[in-house]
């Protein structure tokens, strides 16, 4: 029997989303359609598992075995295994409900991931909806032997994170960043062998899960990097925690709570240290927290607190505060966070300062799900290398991109050139400046790209006595032609012209 391809089990999972069409918002689907994918999974392989034990060691001890927790990854226990659940013809959404429930009870790294997904929704969730899912998922093998490539699970995840965040519009947004757009900012900070790798607002996970196949294709073991999250969005929180895990990656630390109120990842009263810091917070959020700022406990806000109506600085000195002293950062920003006075301008000041930006890349617009504000990368980096000290790297990478109808997306070779041009640091006429903190101090501390790059062509010189030359020829051709007609008239009998 072939096994289960990408495009088979993404279009498996799309149809999905046509059983619930109509009956919940289409930003709700993927909670649903993620816990049932999950619970499937995790039943398939249980029984896979169960299988080889008793293969292996025979019936009598196989069985014995097959009951120890002990032996599987995650224990299913009997009401949360996939063919228990298909028993039941009513009150599915309670069955479903206590399956997970009891899942998360068996397994504690997967307390609170699946009970806030609530199937006994009866209003909207009929019986027959959620039999019709329940049919849906049976008809796919999601053992480990049926997949042929091992992440596979993962990717068609992350497609379907894809697919949901261009379906749910703006609030899309607030879960998951253009996979191209990760993939950029990834590639400029290089994760390492063995780093601890954290993104303070983690979404789904996504950030987090590159950061992990950057090492891999690059030949490293992926499973040495120790990732740490923290997710306010307790649904997304969700969905980070089966992302990691659908991607085999079990060991990882992703905190529920309010990132700059309430920081979760803490080690004796202070901040735990990262070495790669990678984020896209929510853009000049206006409730980020201001309130909590004056009286912090962990020294984030030593360059000045950000004004109440925008938090874009609450989580950039919230990032720099939690890097080791060779730590590097990458964050998304909008453009406004580079010239606005007030506040901000003197926290802008105080980092720049100190030092701490590496680059500035401006990004082209309509890459973010929901929202057409011009976005940019900030680079930050504790020990920036000699040459690079007491300088900043200006980008202007805003024309690179493939439009898109709903969407634009960096393209391979846009990315490409990018990186490029920040790993060899070098000046490019009109893409990229490399500008000195006397020059940025000069300008008020602004950081507009349009400020150090001149994208304007120059408009070729005039030459004024060529031009007057040329006229002076043209009327010249214009007697001489005169004077041959009249006389080619002349020669018919129709006199002078």
């Amino acid at each position: 029997m072939a096994q289960l391809t990408q495009q088979e089990l993404e279009s498996h999972l799309w149809k999905s989303a046509d059983i619930l069409r109509g009956s919940i918002d289409s930003s709700d689907y993927k909670s649903y359609i993620f816990g049932l994918l999950f619970i499937k999974r995790l039943s398939d392989v249980f029984h896979e598992r169960r299988f080889e034990l008793i293969k292996e060691h025979g019936e009598e001890i196989g069985e014995i075995l097959a009951e120890d927790p002990e032996q599987y990854q995650f224990f299913v226990p009997v009401e949360s295994r996939w063919e228990e659940i298909r028993k039941n013809a009513e009150d599915i959404g309670s069955v479903i409900n206590i399956a997970f429930e009891t899942l998360e009870n068996e397994n504690k790294t997967l307390e609170g991931v699946l009970t806030p997904i609530d199937f006994n929704r009866k209003e909207v969730l009929t019986d027959e909806v959620l039999q019709r899912l329940l049919q849906h998922f049976s008809t796919i093998d999601l053992t480990n032997s049926n997949l042929s490539e091992p992440d596979m699970l993962g990717r068609a995840y992350e497609y379907l994170i894809a697919q949901f965040a261009d379906d749910a519009g703006k609030k899309g947004g607030e879960f998951y960043t253009p996979s191209k757009v990760v993939e950029l900012i990834v590639k400029l900070i290089k994760p390492e062998e063995g780093m601890r790798v954290y993104d303070p607002t983690c979404g789904s996970g996504g950030m987090l899960i590159q950061s992990v196949d950057f090492v891999r294709g690059k030949g490293g073991n992926p499973q040495s990097l120790s990732l740490y999250g923290q997710e306010k969005n307790l649904n997304t929180w969700s969905i980070a925690k089966m992302n990691l895990l659908l991607h085999g990656l079990p060991d990882h630390d992703i905190r529920k709570g309010d990132t700059i109120r309430d920081p979760r990842l803490v080690e004796d009263n202070e901040l735990m240290l990262f070495d790669r810091v990678i984020a896209n917070p929510p853009f000049s959020l206006k409730e980020w927290g201001r309130e909590s700022a004056d009286h912090d406990t962990f020294g984030r806000f030593r360059f000045g607190i950000p004004p109440k109506n925008a938090g874009d600085y609450a989580f950039v000195q919230h990032m720099i505060a939690s890097l080791k002293y060779d730590g590097v950062a990458g964050v998304v920003m909008p453009h406004g966070a580079l010239f606005r006075s007030g506040a901000e301008g003197k926290i802008r000041e105080g980092i720049l300062e100190a030092d701490l930006i590496e680059a500035v890349i401006g990004l082209p617009s309509g890459l973010f799900y929901g929202t057409g504000i011009p976005a940019c990368i900030l680079i930050f980096n504790r020990n920036k290398p000699e040459e690079r000290k007491g300088n900043v790297l200006f980008i202007a990478a805003e024309a690179g991109f493939q439009e898109g109808k709903n969407q634009n997306t960096l393209r391979d070779s846009d990315i490409k050139k990018i990186v490029d041009v920040f790993d060899t640091y070098e000046d490019i006429e009109g893409y990229a400046r490399i500008i000195g903190i006397e020059e940025i101090k000069s300008n008020n501390y602004n950081l507009n790209i349009t400020r150090y790059i001149d994208k304007s062509v120059d408009e070729e010189k005039i030459d004024i006595s060529s031009v007057i030359e040329e006229i002076k020829h043209l009327e010249n051709d214009h007697i001489d032609i005169k004077a041959k007609l009249s006389g080619y008239l002349k020669e018919l009998g129709f006199g002078d012209v």
